[in-house]
């Protein structure tokens, strides 16, 4: 399957799927990763693993919908099938998401429906949340909303800060972005109006519901 990644920062969790791809966990090809910022550490990565890539900055644009009309186009001369947002800081429309239907992942760190948004971990301290965790779904129209496909428990410690939970959250990150992946280039997801069901999981294994299996 041919995927895409949408970035705007440091990357680490395009680097987690990268080193699924080149160990043979997943059998993938990242074929583009679009970059909204010049300069950040994502870009680096591509560098050095020879991955196509990428910038489109928005301020480049007169509006949002060409911004993403040239992100779409781009994406769909490269065969993308599957698009990832990895840390990408922008929502993206409506218009955009109904290009590529049921198509879209996004990685976020809480347990949602809870802590939407922006700064999820800051959010989870200042509740008094004793558990947080990540979060990989499916992208909809509404924001950090769309149905589950795989979730991490990380407890919230009495002296956490938002940096540190944040880095704890990210560990966990990395391990549930690369597995649902590699569940839907199986063909293993099946979608049950909101429930997301992988063929063949164990269900009911703690901290991850289902279970890990290759990550």
């Amino acid at each position: 399957m041919n995927l895409g990644v949408l970035v705007s920062g440091r990357g680490s969790n395009l680097q987690a799927l990268i080193d699924a791809v080149e160990s043979g966990k997943l059998k993938a090809r990242i074929s583009l990763v679009i970059s909204d910022r010049d300069g950040v550490l994502a870009i680096d990565r591509c560098r050095r693993h020879g991955i196509n890539y990428r910038v489109i900055k928005r301020k480049d644009f007169e509006s949002k919908s060409y911004f993403e009309r040239a992100m779409a186009e781009s994406l769909k001369e490269s065969g993308v099938e599957l698009l990832i947002l990895a840390g990408f800081m922008r929502v993206l429309s409506e218009e955009f998401i109904r290009a590529f239907p049921m198509r879209i992942i996004n990685i976020h760190p809480s347990l949602i429906p809870a802590f939407q948004g922006l700064r999820a971990q800051k959010q989870a301290i200042d509740y008094g949340a004793k558990l947080t965790g990540c979060t990989v779904h499916f992208v909809t129209e509404e924001l950090d909303n769309g149905p589950v496909i795989v979730q991490a428990c990380v407890p919230v410690l009495p002296k956490d800060t938002e940096e540190s939970l944040s880095e704890r959250i990210l560990a966990y990150e990395h391990r549930i972005l690369p597995q649902a992946v590699k569940w839907i280039c199986e063909g293993r997801i099946r979608i049950e109006g909101r429930n997301v069901v992988v063929e063949s999981a164990k269900y009911g294994t703690l901290p991850v519901n289902p279970a890990l299996e290759d990550f």
